[in-house]
């Protein structure tokens, strides 16, 4: 059959055309289809920004059935032998891998699904690990807490790491404050200062207030992190309290027994009866808004102790006490400290917030106000007494002293010979409490720049003998040190004082106003001016200026000041001078850091009670560095030092020591210049550290051009390699290029190690080699012990050494000499120091002669120098037991200029839980220049305490003590005759009180000495005390006691006896009346011959228990009255 194409066409469109047609049917009614949800890939755990505590993490992903999944890990790939786990429903697959590596700080993780060899889907989630702490922050949870001595502060702080996370790696964070005690348990006894544990990057401790209200500054350093807070000490205004008592005796003027011993039975007969009236009273309390405090004695000062003795602020020397040890732990507190008989403060916490305290007061103080961070020229650091006010009105504080009764002031600086004493000030007979010490670093080759100042404290630091005017520290003051960048260094004490100066009547009026801009830790900005006037008969002395220090953001400080000085001196000459000051230090962009300064002191400005510095030196220069890389620096520095004005004269021995003086003794004319470029790079390597400078020294004198003219070009470079984690290499080598040789700078090789061998503690050993200038061929070498940790200034460290039941903290470090830092096993610690000087005496100096003294007197620290020679020292100590604790030191110094040895060990423990013993010996010699041909000092001490923790009713002590040349001073190498003098102590006292009516008391004492007047003749001397007494109270009312003393001296045939019988009745618990009689006889072979004195007397004594008005009456509470039964009716 054959069809045509149209047929063809029609056939293949009929189909077509059929669908097109619909034809009717029955329409169904659908039915709905379940919907599956749709699985998508994600993360169910980590979640996103958490917070890991391990570098790992287990990762548990969820994704569609059939699907495969692949996680990357910070860009890297997962091995899939990770994956742990495995769980499958219908449409969804849950996955868990265990132990993925992640590193410290930010994690990206990163899940993709595949199908097919295809990527369908992937999702991240960002984790932090917590890592290293870079950042400590510390906090108070109290703002303010009362100065009460018994308030506590919650410290609060935290280890953070570079993403904010809290670092949860263990360590231990060291606190100090500024004022009060931290209390609880110390985590590491053998650091410095106060430790805690941080755990999981958090620590708390807890701070006692003080008694004194004043801003305290709260400091934490874990490893090389460091942070600060500041809370306030507030005024306790507590209730009302007022004690004393007022003393009315009628009887002969020297017959009273309970008096001062040198008025008793007077030489010159004189005892008519009379009639003597002594009072003293103490009180407290709040008036107000103010708390006020008084004190006032009409016998005697309030500073007086029962041997007669006087000081400032009535701190007694642990040195001082009358027995060693005393088998008592506790601690006392003087409030009202005055060197007169009267004690006054009004103070508060000033309503200006973070003003301080407001307060006006009669009596001792000291003049922090006078010394703020923006003084140098014009600040004074004095202990004095008299008047003081400190008032705040808004942003303005106004500061105004009076001090009157002063004695002489001196000045000196010392050079120390590598031991820790004895050293010499230029004067005699101290006034007690007045010294102020400090330990300065300066540059070995520019005297005058003083880089570091550390104050010491009496009895932590130092022990004073205030009648041979001598120091004794705890450690061995080494001569020099190495800087930051290598230079070396040496170190100075400097010692201002009062002297006795008989006649004098010498006052101080001084005055600063500060106007504050802003306070605040890390923000404070003030603009003050400070006047000070003292007068000192002939020598007048007036300094008055003006200071700043502003504080721009956080990256820049200025510091400005300007002081004026008028003075006569020792000559009669009047002297007057100017000194200016201005250090800026900014941030000037991203990683550049600049510097600039200008210093200048004229050649007649004065002022003593300051840093040290060199009149007529001026200084100004500017400094630039910048970190072009993370692991490059570069700087550029320009110096200018000029030098005009007088120096010292170099003096002999017996000018020093017949006439000190307070001054220098003008010698020869000093004027030249010096001009410093340096350029230089920083480079970090791995680990290790290179430096490069390029230094232009142009030195010029206008005086002996031909001598110091020179002009010099000289590489230094440096590097720090760290050897192992804990152990670094240093080598260092300056070496001048150009034909001519600086005069001061010399060429010099450095070899070091620096080992830290603990926490906060290091390990130094550094050579120096000298190969050009003038001290080629010469050596300095250098081994110590250094403490890393910077305590806040007015930290003292006693806790670790309180002996429990036996003594207080204070006097334990004090007598035993505790203060060693080298820990080899827990309690065990050790000190070692070893130096190899060349003498720099008759050496070229910019500021003039170099010459050997025993002391540089005011402000002429320029002309010390050191003395050639070795110098070792080695100190262990124990002190991890509460029951014993022991120390022992031996020192060392050779040179051609003499010798010193020094010797201590002292040893203190509970021998049982009722004895306490404590164990003594010290030797040392004189440790200044120049100062050869005395005798060693030596001195033992033994002490016994008996207290029954259980039985108080039986107490004893016990002391000997031997001594050997313990007045020999400088003066006896020109004047002294005779070879020395031995002593030999012995006091026993006990007190016995069987009942509360008995009381039993008896003191034995023997004093033996023998003075070599010469070698074949010798004077000896034997004193004895005796002394008894017993009480009996035959009831509440009245009580009887009798009391005698004995003393004698059989070589001399003299001898005195007194002795009292009195007995008293009680009107009231507060009104007693008495009546007794009291004899004396003393019998003198050489003097007075034999004298007597007896006699009845009669007294009334008045307990005070308030002033005006009821101030400080203690009021007792009124009983509550017992509630009253009630009876309830029945119905």
């Amino acid at each position: 059959m054959k069809f045509s194409k149209r047929s063809i066409y029609a056939f293949c469109l009929i189909p077509l055309i059929a669908i097109a047609i619909k034809v009717p049917q029955a329409i169904a009614t659908p039915v709905p289809a379940q919907t599956q949800p749709q699985v998508v890939l994600k993360f169910v755990s980590p979640t996103p920004d958490s917070v890991l505590d391990l570098p790992s993490a287990t990762v548990v992903l969820q994704y569609p059935k059939g699907a495969q999944v692949e996680l990357f890990a910070n860009g890297e790939r997962v091995l899939d032998r990770l994956i742990g786990r495995t769980e499958t429903s219908s449409t969804t697959i849950t996955q868990t891998w265990y132990g993925v590596s992640l590193k410290e700080g930010k994690n990206t993780l990163t899940a993709q699904t595949v199908i097919n060899g295809v990527e369908v889907e992937s999702t991240s989630v960002d984790v932090q690990v917590r890592g290293e702490a870079t950042k400590l922050t510390i906090n108070s949870a109290e703002s303010r807490i009362p100065a009460d001595g018994r308030s506590i502060a919650r410290i609060e702080g935290q280890l953070l790491d570079a993403q904010g996370n809290l670092s949860n790696r263990d360590t231990t964070v060291t606190l100090s404050a500024t004022a009060g005690e931290f209390t609880g348990a110390d985590a590491d006894r053998d650091q410095p200062g106060f430790q805690v544990k941080a755990q999981q990057g958090r620590f708390t401790a807890t701070l006692r207030a003080g008694l004194d209200p004043r801003t305290v500054t709260v400091q934490a350093r874990a490893n090389t992190l460091e942070a600060f807070s500041q809370l306030s000490f507030e005024t306790d205004l507590r209730p009302a309290i007022a004690t004393g008592v007022i003393d009315l005796r009628l009887g002969k003027r020297g017959t009273d027994y309970y008096g001062s011993l040198r008025n008793f039975n007077p030489a010159d007969g004189n005892n008519s009866y009379r009639l003597d009236a002594k009072a003293a009273v103490f009180a407290t309390g709040r008036i107000g808004t103010w708390l006020f405090t008084g004190a006032y004695n009409n016998s005697r000062t309030l500073n007086e102790t029962c041997d007669s003795t006087s000081r400032l602020y009535r701190d007694t020397q642990a040195c001082d006490q009358n027995y060693p040890v005393y088998g008592d732990s506790s601690s006392t507190t003087v409030t009202t400290p005055s060197q007169d008989s009267l004690y006054l403060k009004f103070e508060r916490t000033s309503p200006v917030p973070g003003a301080g305290t407001d307060y006006a007061m009669w009596g001792d103080y000291n003049t922090e106000e006078f010394a703020r961070r923006s003084q140098q020229f014009t600040a004074t650091t004095r202990q004095l007494h008299g008047f003081k006010a400190n008032y705040n009105v808004g942003s303005l504080q106004v500061t105004g002293i009076f001090a009157d009764s002063l004695e002489g002031f001196q000045r000196d600086t010392i050079a120390p010979d590598g031991t820790s004493g004895f050293y010499f000030v230029s004067r005699r007979l101290l006034i007690e409490g007045s010294e102020n010490v400090f330990l300065e670093t300066e540059e070995l080759n520019r005297p005058g720049t003083v880089i570091d100042r550390k104050p010491l404290n009496r009895g932590a630091d130092y022990d004073v003998d205030y009648d041979r005017g001598s120091l004794l520290f705890r450690q061995p003051i080494l001569r020099t040190d190495v800087g930051q960048n290598g230079e070396t260094l040496v170190r100075r004490i400097v010692v201002t004082y009062q002297y006795d100066q008989p006649g004098s009547n010498n006052n101080i009026y001084a005055g600063r106003v500060q106007y504050n801009i802003a306070r605040g830790l890390d923000r404070e900005s003030w603009i003050g001016a400070t006047y000070f006037k003292e007068n000192q008969g002939v020598r007048q002395f007036e300094l008055f200026g003006a200071d700043a220090l502003l504080t721009f953001g956080t990256s820049t400080q200025l510091i400005a000041e300007y002081a004026h000085s008028e003075s006569s001196l020792d000559f009669g000459n009047e002297v007057r001078g100017s000194a200016y000051r201005f250090e800026l230090n900014s941030k000037i962009a991203q990683g550049i850091f600049g510097q600039a300064y200008y210093r200048k002191t004229d050649a007649g400005f004065n002022n003593n009670a300051t840093t040290s510095f060199t009149p007529g030196q001026t200084r100004y220069g500017a400094q630039v560095t910048a970190a072009v890389s993370p692991t490059t620096n570069v700087r550029v520095q320009y110096d200018k030092e000029d030098n005009t004005g007088v120096a010292p004269r170099p003096l002999t021995l017996i000018d020093e020591l017949i006439t000190p003086r307070t001054a220098p003794t003008p010698g020869s004319r000093v004027d030249n210049s010096l001009t410093t470029i340096t350029a230089g790079v920083d480079q970090k390597f791995g680990t290790a550290n290179f430096s490069l400078d390029w230094l232009h020294r142009d030195r010029q004198d206008r005086l002996t051009p031909s001598v110091f003219d020179t002009s010099s070009g000289q590489l230094r470079s440096r590097l720090t390699f760290p050897l192992t984690q804990t152990l670094t290499f240093l080598a260092q080598n300056e070496t001048t290029l150009s034909s001519e040789v600086d005069q001061v700078y010399n060429d010099r090789t450095l070899l070091g190690l620096n080992w830290r061998a603990m926490p906060g503690v290091s390990v130094q050993l550094s050579q120096q080699f000298y190969h050009r200038g003038q001290f080629a061929g010469e050596s300095l070498t250098n081994l110590s012990v250094l403490g890393e940790y910077k305590l806040l200034r007015d930290t003292t460290l006693t806790g670790r050494y309180t002996l429990l039941g036996g003594a207080n903290g204070m006097n334990i470090q004090s007598a035993v000499g505790l203060n060693q830092i080298l820990k080899l096993s827990p309690g065990l610690r050790m000190n070692l120091a070893y130096e190899h000087i060349f003498s720099t005496i008759s050496s070229q100096s910019a500021s003039g002669s170099i010459f050997a003294q025993p002391f540089a007197v005011g402000q002429s620290a320029s002309s010390l120098g050191l003395d050639g020679g070795d110098n070792y020292s080695i100190g262990l100590e124990y002190s991890d037991d509460s029951k014993f604790q022991a120390s022992a030191r031996y020192e060392h110094r050779t040179s051609s200029a003499g010798a010193n040895t020094v010797i201590s060990a002292s040893a203190a423990g509970k021998i049982s839980p009722s004895l306490t013993a404590l164990v003594q010996y010290q030797q040392a010699n004189a440790a200044n220049q120049t100062l050869v041909g005395l005798d060693d000092t030596k001195t033992l001490k033994v002490g016994l305490a008996y207290r029954d923790p259980n039985d108080d009713r039986f107490n004893a002590l016990l002391r000997y003590e031997y001594r050997k040349n313990p007045s020999t001073i400088p003066d006896t190498i020109l004047f002294g005759s005779g070879t020395g003098t031995n002593e030999n102590l012995f006091a026993i006292e006990a007190i016995y009180a069987p009942d509360w009516r008995w009381e039993f008391y008896g003191k034995c004492a023997l004093r033996d000495s023998t003075s070599y007047l010469a070698s074949d003749l010798a004077g000896t001397s034997t004193v004895t005390l005796a002394q008894g007494r017993a009480v009996y109270r035959l009831g509440y009312r009245w009580d009887v006691a009798a009391e005698g003393r004995w003393i004698g001296q059989s070589n001399t045939g003299f001898n005195e006896l007194g002795w009292a019988l009195e007995a008293g009745y009680y009107l009231s618990p507060n009104l007693r009346l008495s009546a007794g009689y009291s004899f004396g006889r003393a019998n003198d072979r050489d003097f007075t011959g034999s004298r007597s004195s007896g006699g009845v007397y009669f007294g009334v004594t008045l307990k005070v228990n308030e002033l005006f008005n009821g101030f400080g009456l203690q009021r007792i509470p009124k009983p509550q009255s017992e509630p009253k039964p009630v009876a309830i009716a029945e119905n």
